[in-house]
């Protein structure tokens, strides 16, 4: 087993691990219940850890928690009201249009 990464807290951790598994790499969430002792170890010693399995994985496992993490931002107009979408939505909140192919991700 190998250390891949401290989470910011246990869900995102979860998360991490759950993705991870889906994609076929051995995962597991350690120290989930270490907040318990935060203030008598410091706060970064007290983080959720996501642990690989298996070391011939854990390069792979860093690249997808990297691509997961650092997202590129996304910015679009609506095509059919011209509301200007902000986030991960593929759909116009105001009047339901699909967000077209390839949109600038800045505008």
């Amino acid at each position: 087993m190998r250390r891949l990464r401290p989470a910011p807290n246990l869900a995102i951790a979860t998360l991490w691990a759950d993705l991870l598994g889906q994609a076929g790499i051995a995962a597991t969430v350690q120290r989930a219940f270490a907040s318990s002792i935060a203030g008598q170890v410091p706060p970064d010693q007290a983080l959720p850890e996501v642990w690989i399995q298996h070391e011939e994985q854990f390069d792979r496992a860093g690249v997808m928690l990297d691509e997961l993490t650092h997202c590129p931002p996304r910015l679009w107009v609506c095509p059919g009201c011209g509301e200007r979408i902000d986030g991960p939505f593929e759909q116009c909140w105001n009047c339901g249009a699909a967000m077209p192919p390839d949109p600038p991700s800045r505008l």
